[in-house]
């Protein structure tokens, strides 16, 4: 029966956005088994069989406490697991340990028939490109500021100094130090003159600032569009989270409808975009993060959106 049928939930140790949709699936009567899949080993089992038509051998999930078959899932809530790293063993046995978790514990999550994914991980992956999201978004005919990908020094100097004010992006969120101090991946201006050889070592992303007014955070569940306006002043709102406020927006119709084909087009039932709202009123595509961070904004808003990821996921996929 559909009401037996679990929802997986992938996600780290301390993941609150997580809880928050776990209640309301329990409001749901819905039964859940989560886990990390760092939790290998005694925190998390797996056991799956292929060539056999027996539905009884079809595999299982086991935690300590909960046990889901695994061609009874109905859905997956693949939020922010993390890899096992196998500290216990050597750096031999690590890597091999983990090139088999991955292709193993992955490959057998990802063969699950029938249930939906929110969002499946290759999917997140095949999303998470920037050059690849504003071309979509410009064939979807959204707006998306003038923007340069390049190694090229004279083709980036060219390109800044052809424009007004332009800002550096980097192309993925990377943890990264200098001197052992940590770098933020803040969006900074940038002039011709910064521009040097060292730009040749990897692809840099320059873009034409936005006379923006706000920000615009778009959360997309399914058919649902939850949209936040963001006030800060600040070029990258993300720099300083206390000077922020919210007010809920709706978006102008065509806007909403590119953003619901863009993630069509990837195939993903869940996204967080960010835009850019000028003086004129016009709204301009920045990024997507297909599994972005939107817990803060339900509690600043009250917007339900824990409701509507449990929503999604308790429907599910065709058994």
């Amino acid at each position: 029966m559909t009401e037996e049928r679990p929802v997986l939930v992938a996600t780290e140790v301390d993941d609150p956005t997580a809880d928050r949709v776990i209640t309301h699936l329990n409001r749901r009567h819905v039964p859940v088994v989560r886990f990390n899949l760092a939790d290998i080993g005694d925190g998390l089992t797996v056991s799956a069989r292929y060539g056999t038509r027996s539905a009884h051998e079809a595999g299982r999930v086991l935690t300590p406490t909960r046990t889901a078959r695994l061609d009874d899932v109905r859905s997956v809530y693949w939020r922010r697991p993390t890899w096992p790293t196998f500290h216990h063993l050597g750096p031999d046995d690590a890597r091999f340990a983990s090139a088999q978790t991955r292709h193993g514990l992955g490959g057998v999550l990802r063969a699950l028939d029938g249930a939906l994914w929110v969002n499946h991980p290759a999917l997140n992956a095949e999303a998470d490109y920037k050059p690849q999201q504003l071309a979509l978004a410009q064939r979807l005919g959204l707006a998306v500021p003038p923007t340069l990908v390049t190694n090229d020094p004279a083709d980036a100097r060219e390109f800044v100094a052809a424009h007004s004010e332009v800002i550096y992006k980097t192309l993925r969120l990377t943890s990264y130090q200098r001197d052992g101090v940590p770098l933020a991946p803040w969006a900074e201006p940038v002039t011709a003159r910064e521009i040097d050889d060292r730009v040749r070592v990897a692809p840099h992303l320059f873009q034409v600032r936005v006379n923006k007014v706000c920000d615009v955070r778009v959360l997309i569940v399914g058919r649902e569009v939850f949209a936040v306006r963001i006030d800060s002043g600040l070029l990258d709102w993300r720099r300083d989270y206390s000077a922020l406020t919210y007010s809920v927006v709706t978006l102008p119709a065509q806007v909403e409808k590119g953003l619901i084909a863009f993630l069509d087009t990837f195939g993903l039932a869940s996204g967080s975009f960010d835009l850019a709202v000028d003086r004129d009123g016009s709204h301009w595509f920045l990024e997507l993060n297909p599994n972005g961070q939107w817990g803060w904004l339900e509690e600043q808003t009250g917007l339900p959106m824990a409701a509507a990821f449990a929503d999604l996921l308790a429907q599910g996929g065709t058994p």
